[in-house]
């Protein structure tokens, strides 16, 4: 009998779409990595020194994907000291094992162990990068993810000529993590890095520096993309090239509305993409980087890092380059003029409506000297000991288990679920807070969440010890930054301020100095996600919380089950 013709023109239909859905399913590719982290000799400043790093590679080797493709990255640990690698940005869905920070989705990677890493690129397209979550290890234990747009897709501004990595460090003569292990001994703040760098290079104006400087090839008439990425330890940072401007096109591996300017300021965590035109005299011309430094009074690196960007059709390459005038150390206008400049391109998906309103304050603290302690422990002013918070909860990390592993196992004892909502005490934020609140609460607080759950958080930056902009990075979402201001947040005025119709999509947000800022996001990726301040000085004095979420329902709402090599405390 013959079939009716609507039904086999619906079974074509179908099969079409199943073909159609398996060629792009075909079309992304699973990249197989080995990431061995080892002790290397890196000579820098004048001085050699044994650097831990991934493959001998300083920074560590560029991740190249397109969107929809998935990573499996076997890492072995064969230096002296325990190790996690976090791929910041990547949203993990459904695979939280894979995240990275120690003793929250997983326990380190124990000297001699090995662990795999197995993930997929998601909707994300631009740049991003991967670091450890370890200690101060990430001082030289980085790398790029540079996304591309699907196969067959294309970026949504002309395609640039060249495309190229600028990745902004921090560098210490010294073994970063004997600086940190010494900050924590005496409860001070730990020494200043020695210089900043491109690339992993400090650049003309260091000793012993000049011949191993940066170089960016450029044609006149050429569109570049260039993918900026802070990947200091403690330090946000102006960037700028001389004579040049930069269309910024996008950050934190979302497309942003484009627009023009002449200066960058990137808090650790973030990346900025933008493309530069080849439209200025053929020649040479300083890339050059240094120090946001906004807490009044506070020490901080005050040197300039510096590559070149020469042209290839140049007259001669032993000019010296021309050299941009970076805005002045504690510049908060560009700063804010910049951060405040995103937009998303199009629509979004801004939740309009809150299930979950949370108000947190960040901030630093100071600990009283314990009974009987040596003052040589008391470092921080007025024999105190440094410490930091969010909501008067000074984070602790767990070490028998990692937060992951206790939430999915229902593991007892390991956290409470009492993170407040709010602050214990309602105070003047950012003015002459009384030292009666300057000492948090130590603790393993998490604050759980629905799947499902539209989660508004205020952040409020406050003046405890000395204020600060604050680059607060969310693990596991990217977020809508709705509104930033100065000041203490105005729940009756300042909600006027907020941006619901293209507001920029980040995972890591400038909190401005002595100030505030409003994320929104949808709980919608089951796991452990730790909220913290990216100067990493900060999150290990506690300036951290976390969000446990829990499963919807069915399996693609549900965290995967622990992989079989999962790492044991």
């Amino acid at each position: 009998m013959a079939q009716p013709t609507g039904i086999v023109s619906h079974m074509f239909l179908t099969i079409l779409l199943i073909f159609s859905s398996l060629a792009c399913f075909t079309n992304a590719k699973t990249h197989h990595h080995g990431f061995v982290v080892q002790a290397t000799k890196v000579t820098r400043l004048c001085k050699t020194r044994n650097s831990i790093t991934v493959n001998g590679q300083f920074p560590g080797p560029t991740l190249e994907v397109n969107n929809g493709d998935s990573l499996v990255i076997k890492v072995v640990n064969k230096a002296k000291y325990n190790v996690t690698i976090h791929w910041h940005g990547v949203r993990q869905i459904r695979t939280a094992w894979a995240d990275g920070p120690e003793f929250i989705t997983q326990c380190p990677i124990r000297p001699g162990q090995s662990y795999t890493y197995k993930f997929t690129i998601s909707g994300q397209e631009g740049t991003l990068w991967w670091h450890a979550h370890s200690s101060w290890l990430r001082a030289t234990v980085y790398g790029a993810i540079v996304i591309h747009p699907k196969q067959g897709d294309s970026y949504p501004f002309p395609k640039p000529n060249r495309d190229s990595v600028i990745m902004l460090g921090e560098w210490w003569n010294a073994n970063p993590i004997d600086v940190i292990n010494e900050a924590r001994r005496t409860g001070g703040a730990p020494n200043v890095s020695d210089a900043y760098t491109i690339n992993g290079q400090p650049g003309d104006l260091y000793n012993c520096s000049s011949k191993d400087t940066i170089k960016v090839p450029m044609s006149s008439g050429e569109t570049n993309l260039v993918r900026v990425i802070n990947a200091a330890l403690n330090q946000q940072l102006f960037f700028k090239i001389a004579n040049h401007k930069f269309t910024v096109v996008g950050a934190d591996a979302s497309y942003v509305k484009p627009f023009t300017t002449s200066v960058l300021m990137l808090g650790p965590g973030q990346t900025t993409d933008v493309l530069i035109k080849g439209d200025q005299t053929p020649g040479r011309y300083y890339m050059a980087a240094r120090a946001y430094a906004s807490a009044q009074g506070a020490p901080f690196d005050n040197t300039t890092t510096t590559a070149i960007l020469e042209y290839t059709t140049a007259k001669s390459n032993s000019s010296k380059p021309a050299m941009p005038t970076l805005p002045p150390f504690n510049d908060t206008n560009t700063a804010t003029a910049f951060t405040t400049s995103f937009r998303s391109p199009g629509k979004t998906l801004v939740p309009k409506t809150v299930d979950e309103n949370l108000f947190i304050t960040a901030g630093l603290g100071i600990n009283k000297c314990p009974p009987k302690a040596k003052a040589s422990t008391c470092q921080a002013p007025n024999n105190t000991r440094f410490t930091a918070s969010m909501n008067n909860v000074s984070f602790v990390l767990p070490s028998n288990f990692s937060l992951l592993q206790a939430h999915h196992n229902g593991i007892p004892g390991v956290f409470t679920t009492d993170f407040p909502a709010k602050p214990p005490v309602t105070f003047d934020y950012t003015g002459n807070v009384s030292r009666s609140l300057w000492q948090p609460t130590r603790g393993t607080k998490v604050y759980k969440l629905k799947y499902g759950d539209k989660v508004q958080v205020v952040l409020q930056g406050t003046s405890i010890f000395t204020a600060e902009n604050h680059p607060i990075h969310l693990h596991g979402y990217d977020f809508y930054v709705v509104a930033e201001g100065f000041g203490n947040f105005n729940p009756k005025t300042d909600t006027s301020k907020f941006n619901l119709v293209d507001p920029p999509l980040r995972n890591t947000v400038s909190l401005p100095v002595n100030g505030w800022a409003v994320i929104r996001f949808v709980a919608d990726n089951p796991g452990t996600w730790i909220m913290h301040c990216h100067l990493d000085v900060h999150i290990g004095w506690g300036l951290a919380m976390v969000f446990v979420v829990d499963n919807g329902v069915g399996l693609m709402e549900s965290l995967q089950q622990p992989p079989k090599d999962l790492p044991r405390c």
